[in-house]
């Protein structure tokens, strides 16, 4: 790929990658020192690996990669125009962005149309085209 679009792919799968590698460290590590019985030469091997493996999985967990995410593109998004089969009611899709900038996109499965609300997802919404209650939810 040319552009950004090829460093992206590489960066999207680095925490996971580097917490994998610690648990195979770890494991790979107990094996030998576990099969190995006294020898010290595995020993001095088996030692490191586990440590390493020890270190890389605390890594990979406090990693963070949402720095990484441009908000335009996040502003930007939006999902597929597409009417939904009706399955007794009136289905709906609801996308909520867990960070900044927090919008919520509401699609009328009915009509296909898209709607947008900023900030988390509302109690009720009637679709303005359709004039469907698509859900209501009761106050606790």
């Amino acid at each position: 790929m040319e552009g950004d679009g090829g460093d992206y792919l590489q960066q999207r799968h680095v925490k996971i990658n580097i917490i994998i590698s610690g648990w195979v460290c770890i494991i790979l590590g107990s094996v030998l020192l576990f099969s190995s019985g006294e020898s010290s030469l595995v020993l001095s091997f088996a030692a490191p690996i586990s440590v390493l493996g020890l270190i890389l999985l605390i890594l990979g967990l406090m990693y963070k990669d949402e720095a990484s995410i441009d908000p335009q593109e996040i502003l930007s998004w939006e999902p597929d125009k597409t009417e939904m089969p009706d399955s007794g009611r009136v289905m709906y899709r609801v996308d909520t962005t867990l960070i900044e900038p927090i919008r919520t996109s509401i699609l009328c499965g009915k009509c296909g149309n898209i709607y947008w609300n900023e900030g988390i997802k509302p109690k009720s919404f009637d679709c303005p085209d359709c004039l469907i209650t698509l859900w209501h939810e009761e106050e606790e």
